[in-house]
């Protein structure tokens, strides 16, 4: 099975930036996205051959997230939108039961500058990981989405003039390190645990062009499926977005 994430920093207009090619280029049999910025019925995308779930916040143009599944992976057990109930004003999560796994695609907060928003950013982090383990406990978890933390110094270009700050904080490092602790694989650095590579580029000063970029695109996997890991990507050479799209190929 193929599953990819995507932040497209808004669907609607990475849909004029030839998303459609992409999506069907890339096929999927589990395509997320994240930020989608946008309510329902706002976007005319409706691809042959997939189910489609959405998430949208409360709040206009913000957040939101949604999954496309094909069709040949059949209807899932269950849908939830939120952590468990909770966190749900934003449309930041979605998750999905299917007979093997569930997969829950993510849109983590933002710190914000000054690290604002730390401290719920911080208490998202603490209800994610008791969730996923509470599932984990029933079946296996497949995390994915843009989980804004560039876990090590080999995750971003500049680590020492970002350290304290938004992404690369002790604390939201602190909560990535907990999680993974808790029973969970980094699917990137698990295969590739030395290589650089990036999934977000900021649209200022050229950094996509000159590569200065972080990974805080992730797809995390419960510990038990990694011998199930065929392979992990990080696809650089797709544009519409500030990030590129990233992928996993899990043989069940």
């Amino acid at each position: 099975m193929k599953f990819v994430s995507w932040n497209v920093n808004g669907f609607r207009a990475v849909l004029k930036k030839g998303f459609e090619d992409i999506f069907n280029e890339i096929d999927a049999d589990f395509f997320c996205l994240q930020e989608t910025k946008m309510q329902e019925g706002q976007a005319d995308f409706h691809p042959e051959g997939y189910l489609e779930f959405y998430n949208y916040a409360e709040r206009k143009g913000y957040s939101g997230t949604a999954i496309f599944v094909k069709e040949s992976m059949g209807e899932p057990i269950s849908v939830a939108l939120g952590i468990d109930g909770a966190h749900n004003d934003e449309g930041r999560v979605i998750t999905l039961e299917y007979p093997d796994f569930y997969l829950i695609c993510c849109y983590v907060p933002n710190a914000q500058d000054g690290l604002a928003r730390i401290d719920y950013r911080c208490e998202f982090e603490d209800a994610m990981r008791e969730y996923m383990s509470t599932l984990d406990k029933n079946k296996p978890v497949i995390y994915c989405g843009d989980l804004n933390v560039a876990h090590n110094e080999i995750d971003l270009k500049n680590p020492g003039p970002n350290k304290g700050n938004a992404g690369f904080s002790d604390e939201e490092r602190g909560k990535m390190t907990e999680l993974l602790a808790a029973g969970f694989t980094d699917t990137f650095r698990y295969l590739y645990p030395e290589t650089v590579t990036y999934s977000w580029w900021s649209y200022r000063m050229k950094a996509r062009e000159r590569n200065v970029g972080w990974r805080i695109d992730y797809f995390i996997i419960s510990n038990r499926l990694t011998d199930k890991l065929k392979d992990a990507c990080i696809l650089t050479d797709v544009y519409g977005s500030d990030h590129c799209p990233v992928s996993i190929d899990i043989e069940f």
